[in-house]
Parts: C-alpha cells; structure tokens; sequence
C-alpha cells in the first residue's frame, strides 16, 4: 500500500451506532425479536430498514397495512409520521367495516394515544366515524381522497427508512478474517474460531494417552529437534533443531507451513547454536 492509502485507512472511524446496528440486523434476520426490542430500547438506536423500498412504498399504495406495520415495528418514527399512518389504518378499518380492529387501534395503540393527547379534535372526529352507522367518504376525506392520503404517508415514511444489504454483520466479519488470512496472521483454508480468536480445539470427554503415531516430521539426516512447542491458541506448532534452525510446521500435514511468506521464500530462522527451548506468548503473537 502507498501511504497515502495507509491514511485514509488511519482516519477510518466507526461509529458505535454503526456496531449497535449490525446487531440489530442480525436479531431481525435470525428472528430474535425480543433481544432486538430489548436492544433497541436500551441503545436508544433503531434499525430503520426495509428489505425493499420499492415493496415497502407499494404496500403503504395497495394499502397492504399488515405488512406495513410488521415493517416499522423496527422502525423509529417520528410522532408526527406514525400518527399520520395509524389515523390513515383506523380510517381505512371502519371503511372496511373492521370495527373491532378499529377501536382496539383507537384504545391500544400508542400512536394513536398520543393523538388524543396532541389533537383531540382528529381523535373524536375518528371515534366519530367509528360510532356511524356507515361510512361517510367526504367525512373521512374532506380534502382529500384516500389514493392521495396513501402517496402522501409513502412520501413520508419512506424518506425515514434505508435499505443495505443483508447479513452485513456477518459479511464484515468474513472480511476481517480473509484481511488477517492475507497477512498471513491466520493460516488459511481452515475453521477458526472467531470468538476466542483461535483455532477450535477439539477436546475428548475423557482424556486418553496416544496410542498411534498422527504425522511424521522429517528432518534432515545430520539435524533433529531438541524442542517442540504449540502455540497457545492452537494454530502454529514450533520446532527448534540440533543445527540452530526455527521452524514453524501444519501439524496436520507433516509440512513446512507456507502461509508464512518468509518460509515460503526460504527465509527460514536460524541460530548460531542449538535451539533448546522454545516458548509461545499467551496471545501467540510471538515465539
């Protein structure tokens, strides 16, 4: 990289908002709805997405309210907007003669609750509809027509809403871990656990002693090891030889580790004397 690339990345911030989101995407996606209420209310930070405008702005058209409010449910409106939409459902219910639906969302609904409280006087107009015999258009629509109030609450709600792609939180982290692979700090082509930044160690239920030789190592035929060490996180597996050579080995296969450039290009580490002892830091960044 040039520096002016380093930089731009060194001026790189993310924002916590911005981590508290990707959370909340992925309770949405894996249904964890409790957890992403619970997250929210607690962050005071909304997720705010659709999974398509286009869908989201013709459901408000077609008056498909089901799938309208199941889409701001997770949506942080302002009151003025979500009073604007539930007014518009109760209206459009005691057209369609739902009356129970319609005073349930009149008694119940906190968007509506805050209508009596702001505008009585559009709180009983709707009571008013509701307690009709039958249902008055040029009542319910003075100025307008319900087709015109539909656009207007679309207009309204969909500059409120965005739309990313999905699993973004999971995608992030397959960067990261691809990143780390490329720098060569993570071997490649293999599980990793990602929480406790390791290898996922296999563990018995009980604990037994080795009954069959797993991998062979050759050395050469004037060299042997004196010492050999795992890395603590499980992920590299060290030798330290008679003629003063370090080596760094895939004990799965038996081979030289090549994901290491230095290894790949030969550039092996060597002592002046016999290597006796070898010892990995706790976070297995260093030998």
């Amino acid at each position: 990289f040039s520096s002016s690339v380093w930089a731009v990345m060194a001026e790189l911030e993310v924002e916590a908002p911005d981590i508290i989101r990707l959370v909340l995407q992925f309770c949405a996606e894996n249904n964890l709805s409790r957890t992403l209420q619970t997250l929210q209310e607690e962050s005071h930070v909304s997720l705010n997405t659709v999974d398509s405008l286009d869908n989201f702005v013709q459901d408000i058209h077609n008056g498909n309210w089901d799938n309208v409010v199941r889409a701001v449910s997770r949506v942080s409106l302002p009151s003025e907007k979500l009073m604007l939409l539930y007014d518009q459902i109760v209206v459009e219910m005691i057209e369609l003669r739902e009356l129970d639906v319609a005073r349930v969302l009149l008694r119940d609904s906190p968007a509506l609750q805050l209508l009596k409280n702001n505008n009585a006087a559009r709180y009983l107009k709707l009571e008013g509809l509701l307690n009709k015999t039958f249902f008055d258009v040029r009542e319910a629509y003075p100025d307008s027509t319900k087709d015109k109030r539909r656009q207007q609450i679309a207009q309204a709600l969909s500059t409120e809403v965005q739309v990313v792609p999905p699993s973004r939180l999971l995608t992030l982290l397959n960067y990261a871990v691809k990143w780390q692979q490329f720098q060569g700090l993570l071997p490649s082509g293999r599980k990793f656990d990602i929480f406790r930044g390791q290898a996922p160690v296999k563990y018995d239920i009980v604990e037994r002693y080795p009954t069959e030789q797993y991998r062979t190592i050759k050395f050469g035929s004037k060299s042997h090891a004196e010492v050999a060490r795992f890395s603590a996180d499980g992920q590299y597996f060290a030798t330290g030889s008679v003629d003063g050579f370090v080596e760094v080995w895939d004990y799965e296969t038996g081979r030289l580790r090549k994901d290491l450039k230095y290894q790949e290009q030969d550039h092996m580490m060597m002592h002046d004397e016999s290597v006796l002892c070898l010892s990995f830091s706790r976070d297995s960044e260093m030998l």
